[in-house]
């Protein structure tokens, strides 16, 4: 089983949790959540939209960490769809520890060209469907009276980038959830927070990307590059563990970023 360096040394920061990454598949931030809750030590379920590109991403998280994964298909704009997802990991471990809402849906288009369609399908699956997953795991979590939900924000919820109307309004919005849920079940023992990453880099968004964004988007981190989707991942660990027992409606940001 594969390992980073730090976890081979102390004790594994997920052992005997049970984590429900939704866009697992891929090469990006969902992927490597799962693959890193699995070396700390979780059983996981692995959910996306892509069939194939989700049962090849639980071939390759076996091969990898020795942890076989289960996976199910679900989009997250249809509630019968999140419905049956969570039934299927509550019939899979017979309860939810951490839901990681990753599923996000970008673009590129100045308001002014942007059709309704445009901004509803950005926000429908990266805002909505975030809370349609949040809504669907409460109930069992807040019966057992633990949980942790880990939502998958952006900077672009604080900071104004030209074409990016929607996905900022999206991604804001889910600040905003953050914080209101983790008001409303504070004291019933769930707990949660989101990650708000600048730029991780990975091949399905250079292909979605204006020729040369990801380069100017680069220059502007102070550390001259962008995060690579495991160091986002990383703090999604963090903030599923214990290490974060205290921590409740707060959004990390992930970058090093200058104004």
């Amino acid at each position: 089983m594969s390992a980073t360096p730090a976890a081979a040394s102390r004790p594994a920061l997920l052992a005997g949790k049970t984590v429900l990454v939704t866009a697992a598949a891929g090469t990006g931030i969902g992927y490597a959540t799962a693959r890193r809750c699995a070396e700390e030590g979780a059983a996981v379920l692995l959910s996306d939209l892509h069939e194939r590109r989700l049962h090849e991403a639980a071939s390759r998280l076996e091969q990898q960490t020795g942890v076989r994964a289960h996976v199910a298909l679900c989009d997250v704009t249809r509630q019968e769809q999140v419905d049956a997802l969570v039934a299927t990991a509550i019939q899979a471990w017979g309860h939810i520890d951490v839901l990681v809402n990753n599923a996000g849906l970008g673009g590129h288009a100045r308001l002014v060209d942007m059709a309704d369609e445009q901004w509803h399908r950005v926000l429908d699956v990266t805002l909505t469907g975030t809370m349609r997953m949040t809504r669907a795991v409460l109930p069992p979590m807040l019966e057992r009276g633990r949980g942790v939900i880990v939502n998958n924000a952006s900077v672009l919820g604080w900071r104004a980038q030209e074409g990016q109307a929607h996905y900022a309004a999206a991604k804001a919005g889910v600040m905003a959830l953050t914080r209101c849920v983790a008001m409303e079940v504070a004291t019933r023992g769930v707990r949660v927070n989101a990650v708000a990453p600048s730029l991780a880099l990975h091949e399905f968004l250079a292909k979605v990307t204006p020729p040369g964004l990801l380069e100017e988007l680069e220059r502007r981190e102070a550390l001259g590059r962008a995060a690579t989707p495991v160091e986002v991942a990383n703090v999604i660990v963090f903030l599923a563990s214990e290490l974060a027992s205290y921590m409740t409606g707060e959004v990390v940001s992930v970058s090093s970023q200058h104004p």
